[in-house]
């Protein structure tokens, strides 16, 4: 699998959406009695944070590009070696 960013924004919206959704299993099948007045703000409540959270990731990713900070080097660049040409491959 390739690697991607790391997102808290969006870890957090799972964790809060995925805890509703469990809540109100636990309500479904009889295990609580949770009012509906309680999971709804909740999960409002949870989406806000997380899309705080997210813009607070992205504001703080944004100010290290500028900086330069963002971990691809010295100069800036790509460390990674630039692709030859197809004309150029030995294995054919």
């Amino acid at each position: 699998m390739r690697r991607h960013e790391f997102q808290p924004g969006r870890l957090l919206a799972g964790l809060v959406l995925t805890t509703a959704g469990v809540l109100y299993l636990l309500d479904a099948t009889g295990e609580t009695d949770l009012p509906w007045y309680l999971v709804v703000p909740m999960a409002v409540g949870g989406l806000c944070l997380a899309a705080f959270v997210g813009l607070i990731t992205y504001a703080v990713r944004r100010d290290r590009r500028t900086d330069g900070r963002d971990g691809r080097g010295a100069e800036g660049g790509d460390e990674r070696p630039k692709a030859r040409p197809i004309s150029e491959s030995t294995d054919r």
